[in-house]
């Protein structure tokens, strides 16, 4: 049976540089490559758009903010395909020192409502190690501007856990963000990703027990400050978590559109060329997972655990015709503590947020084998 899509993602993968951390799916700017993107883009959305209603839209990147002003207009006239709901969440990524107050007028006119902001860290010494051009007067600066032309849904992008990096340097951070008023901040400890600058250039990951302190600082820090800590690396004010993140979360279908963009639907996780020559030849989806049953099962309670809604027992059920304490025997975690369990929802518990791969490996392997077995083959039939 074909499942509900009304979430989509769209790739922008151009920037006005490149961040020595970044393995995202980008390209320096280029006005002539732009142009044949979004030809491209358009032809995709236009093939594989089904009518639906769409009740969240994300524009993320590279840095969709590089964008000239006709672009982002052609890129909006694109987008108007999309039958969006009265409060559809309209999301778009930028860095502070490329949306200009101009560029912020035009997606107040295209009903964008939330903004998301790459600022990283504000400390000079830091930004260099990443390769950022970033001020705090560019951050403040635009996020005035955004206030005043009433986007006040507003995410700050934070990186902690970078060579060099002291708590005190991360106090100064959090003290930065903390003054911007804002109602989301999504926080990433650094990785070093293989075919980055950093990486090639022989960085190493900190140590892991600064990084579980640079960890607990935040948490603690925004907690105090009135934010939910709702995700592994998300912390919103309440009723402002992303409501577009939460559908990944949440283990429903979406498209992606966009060099490098990945979609679900109708039980196929799907993936794009990375390489913007062959998306602009027409040349888009370059793999397909068909997802067995122990595959959705996995997905759910991986993407569940993430967040501190857990797993709806209810939804479980309905999905694969078995009660989850069913097909798992994860009492003793729930006795130790490291699973909070009620009659609604299977939750990680907070403290152990930080070692979530841990947990969620441990309950997977309280898989009641022979139960599995049993109810395979009519979780085909009833999976809807």
């Amino acid at each position: 049976m074909s499942k509900r899509i009304d979430a989509v993602y769209i790739h922008i993968p151009f920037c006005n540089y490149i961040c020595a951390y970044c393995d995202f799916c980008k390209v320096f700017y280029n006005r002539e490559y732009v142009n044949k993107y979004l030809e491209a883009l358009d032809k995709e959305i236009k093939a594989n758009y089904k009518g639906e209603i769409i009740t969240s839209l994300y524009i993320g990147g590279g840095t969709p903010s590089s964008l000239s002003l006709d672009e982002l207009e052609r890129l909006f006239n694109i987008l108007k395909i999309f039958t969006l709901s009265k409060d559809c969440e309209i999301t778009f990524e930028s860095n502070p020192d490329s949306l200009t107050l101009d560029k912020i007028k035009l997606l107040k006119k295209y009903g964008v409502n939330r903004v998301s902001l790459g600022v990283e860290t504000i400390n000079d010494k830091l930004q260099e190690t990443l390769e950022r051009k970033t001020s705090k007067d560019n951050v403040i600066n635009c996020i005035n501007n955004l206030k005043n032309n009433d986007i006040t849904n507003i995410n700050v992008d934070l990186i902690y856990a970078i060579i060099g990096e002291t708590l005190d340097d991360l106090k100064k951070d959090l003290e930065f963000l903390l003054s911007l008023d804002v109602p989301h901040i999504s926080t990433y400890s650094l990785i070093i990703e293989d075919n980055t600058k950093l990486k090639i250039n022989g960085i190493k990951n900190i140590d892991k027990t600064l990084d579980r302190a640079m960890y607990d600082l935040i948490s603690s820090t925004l907690k105090d400050n009135s934010y939910i800590h709702y995700e592994i690396s998300n912390f919103a004010k309440a009723n402002n978590q992303s409501q577009h993140n939460l559908k990944y979360w949440l283990n429903l279908n979406y498209y992606g559109f966009g060099v490098g963009a990945s979609g679900f639907i109708d039980n196929i996780r799907y993936t794009n060329t990375r390489s913007i020559t062959n998306y602009i030849k027409g040349k888009t989806v370059i793999d397909e997972e068909i997802l067995s049953i122990k595959d959705k099962i996995f997905y759910e309670i991986m993407l569940g655990f993430r967040t501190n809604l857990g797993i709806n027992k209810k939804s479980f059920k309905n999905k694969y015709n078995i009660n989850i304490e069913e097909l798992f025997n994860y009492k003793r975690l729930v006795k130790d503590k490291i699973l909070l369990d009620d009659s609604c929802c299977l939750r990680v518990s907070e403290e152990y947020f930080y070692v979530l791969d841990e947990v969620t490996l441990k309950f997977l392997e309280t898989l009641q084998t022979n139960v599995y077995n049993d109810i395979i083959e009519i979780s085909e039939v009833c999976y809807e």
